[in-house]
């Protein structure tokens, strides 16, 4: 019976493991100060791809963006954008390049993250999207737990990015509150070494100029 009970349940588990997802790249990098580093990726026509875009660290958080089509046609662009999202549907096949810019930085490198994902996400369950009926139990819950898990991933993804940018400014802080440290034991070894030598000065005995050449 118990047996029986868990069959349904596997069943879900195998149609939400086979589900294939579109392809992309999720990535993190350093970029350098007056750099620009671009990335590449072959589509087809008419395929949707998507670019979210994020700076963790580094001067006022903010990267140039823009991204052409194989015909060298400028299709999005932004100036010192912290993050930003891009949607766009292919016109032409060939490959489509997207760069990022700091090259209005002249000393502050920053980390960039981008998720770039090329397709359209398929349907979790079999010609859904042709299926006139109302889905039944199992494909409701199926449905459910599908974009609960995109709601958990997407989650996941902002709180890794919330994190990053947190260790990042903690460690900035803790550098400058060590560089405050070590000023402050040099300037109170400097005034107490001061303040020794005045006192020592107060109780020198000093020989009037005269008598010292009368002698």
């Amino acid at each position: 019976m118990a047996r029986a009970a868990r069959l349904p349940a596997v069943l879900l588990l195998l149609m939400l493991l086979h589900t294939e997802l579109p392809r992309g790249a999720e990535l993190t990098f350093e970029l350098p100060d007056n750099a620009r580093q671009c990335f590449y990726e072959e589509v087809a026509q008419g395929i949707r791809l998507s670019l979210d875009y994020q700076v963790i660290t580094g001067g006022h958080y903010d990267v140039d963006c823009y991204v052409e089509d194989p015909l060298g046609n400028v299709i999005y662009r932004e100036t010192k954008k912290q993050y930003d999202s891009f949607t766009y549907r292919t016109e032409a096949q060939g490959v489509y390049q997207f760069c990022f810019s700091n090259e209005f930085s002249t000393f502050s490198h920053k980390t960039v993250y981008f998720d770039f994902q090329v397709g359209d996400e398929p349907p979790i369950l079999p010609d859904m999207g042709n299926k006139v009926t109302a889905l039944t139990q199992m494909e409701s819950a199926c449905v459910t737990i599908h974009e609960a898990l995109k709601t958990v991933i997407d989650s996941q993804t902002h709180y890794r990015l919330r994190e990053a940018q947190d260790r990042a400014r903690a460690e900035d802080l803790n550098g400058r509150v060590s560089y405050w440290s070590v000023g402050e034991t040099i300037a109170l070894f400097v005034v107490s070494v001061s303040q020794v030598l005045l006192l020592k000065s107060f109780f020198t005995e000093k020989r009037p100029i005269g008598r010292a050449a009368h002698s």
